[in-house]
């Protein structure tokens, strides 16, 4: 009996002393791995972590630290997951303080676009924290993403109330006041946010998008010219300033900054890619590059078939693959293209061309008709044409100015033939009036017979 008694407190000693050595070794490990971090052997830190999380799952100090490693060592998703655990499990106290890990927690959410869980943690340090611009900035930037305005706009105030001078947090409200066409307060906060920090060069992203919309597209150039400077602005910025190139008819600068823009993104999978593709296929179908702005369409189509009306494109222009004439009317030189105009009228239209002018939309000719026998010496009527190779569906405004330069010229009637078809309000004008529009069946038809 002696001997088991022994024996038992000999155990319970040993189990007591390995206890005493967890207890005082374990935290020598972590302040090992804390100074590893801090002397940047983040490799070595994060070995040592894991090492520790192996033998102590429930650690949270530890996975705290493993996670702070992962960080460290650009190794972000893996950080994530760690902090995960300790959001879970973890009793904050002075060695593991809650403010700072919710701080790199929501952080992380927000890179990887958990915006729902990266807003509780926001939500939770404007508590934790309330005295902290950051976090109510950063709940602001979560709500605005989430196209939640109203509830962006009032901590981005709350945000300013604590920092005044914050630049980013003005732009952010000007932007907002834009978007509500509140235009005037809008430009007060982005000149202000301009005047407090010249290199928040995001404000001159959103003082350019003010300026595109009142359509000083100068100024708009200039403006994202510099927001260019800010990396996250810069593909927004070259496609923001392409759009401005393409209203004042700019085509060859436009191109130029949307093929930079595409470059941007070497996996093409951004949605602003897209939509620079799809600047880029417009900037080429207005300058008759057919094909090229086939290739857009089709590398947008194969990232995401239901992006705008790109499906419809393709299958317009699907039978350019299978119809010559209709290929070259829409993508030879302005010079070739008045020849099968006129080539057109006097073979199907049996019509003799007078004036022929080429113009900015196709062409416009003041024919008069064939004569034939006796009736040469009557005087011919003159009939006024206008073909167009314009993308997009006629609108009523060119076909009534036909109507009214056709009557200008004392011509007969009036024949517009557009590629593109005609929109309804057009279609409707033209009834009942002496002008016959043409759209893409008949044309294809015309320009065939005029080809034999």
């Amino acid at each position: 009996m002696q001997i088991l008694l022994i024996a038992f407190i000999g155990a319970i000693v040993i189990s007591l002393a390995i206890v005493v050595f967890k207890s005082i070794a374990a935290p020598k490990k972590i302040d090992s791995v804390r100074k590893m971090l801090k002397a940047g052997k983040n490799q070595a830190a994060a070995k040592l972590a894991k090492q520790i999380v192996t033998k102590e799952p429930s650690d949270a100090l530890a996975h705290y630290y493993l996670g702070k490693a992962y960080m460290a060592d650009n190794r972000s998703e893996l950080a994530l997951m760690e902090f995960k655990f300790v959001s879970e499990h973890a009793l904050f106290d002075a060695q593991l303080q809650e403010i700072p890990f919710r701080r790199d927690y929501a952080a992380l959410l927000l890179k990887y676009n958990q915006l729902d869980a990266a807003l509780r943690e926001y939500l939770l340090l404007t508590k934790l924290d309330p005295k902290t611009a950051d976090n109510f900035f950063k709940t602001g930037q979560i709500y605005e993403k989430q196209n939640r305005k109203d509830l962006a706009l009032s901590v981005y105030k709350k945000c300013l109330a604590l920092d005044p001078k914050n630049a980013k947090a003005h732009a952010s409200v000007g932007y907002i006041l834009f978007q509500a066409k509140q235009i005037n307060e809008a430009k007060k906060e982005l000149d202000l946010a301009i005047r407090l920090n010249p290199e928040t060069y995001s404000c001159y992203y959103y003082m350019g998008k003010l300026l595109k919309d009142a359509k000083d597209f100068g100024g708009a150039v200039k403006a994202f010219d510099k927001a260019q400077r800010d990396s996250e602005y810069k593909q927004k910025a070259l496609i923001e300033r392409a759009t401005c190139y393409m209203m004042a008819n700019r085509m060859d600068n436009a191109q130029i900054d949307l093929q930079r823009a595409i470059e941007l993104d070497k996996e093409g999978t951004n949605n602003d890619t897209l939509y620079a593709r799809y600047f880029l296929a417009t900037c080429f179908e207005k300058s008759h590059k057919i094909e090229k702005a086939i290739e857009q369409w089709e590398a947008i189509y194969s990232k995401n078939r239901s992006f705008r009306d790109v499906s419809s494109k393709l299958q317009e222009y699907k039978d350019l693959q299978s119809n010559d004439n209709l290929k070259d009317y829409l993508t030879c030189s302005d010079q070739e293209f008045t020849e099968i105009c006129k080539n057109a009228i006097t073979k199907v239209m049996k019509m003799n061309p007078q004036q022929v002018e080429s113009k900015k939309y196709g062409c416009q000719i003041i024919a008069t008709e064939s004569a034939s026998g006796d009736w040469m010496n009557m005087r011919k009527q003159s009939f006024f044409i206008r073909f167009y190779r314009e993308p997009d569906p006629l609108e009523e405004g060119p076909v009534r100015e036909a109507l009214d330069k056709a009557k200008a010229s004392n011509c007969a009637k009036t024949y517009i033939l557009a590629s593109a078809g005609f929109a309804r309000p057009a279609q409707a004008f033209a009834e009942n009036r002496p002008i016959e529009l043409i759209g893409k069946d008949k044309l294809q038809s015309l320009l065939s017979q005029a080809s034999k």
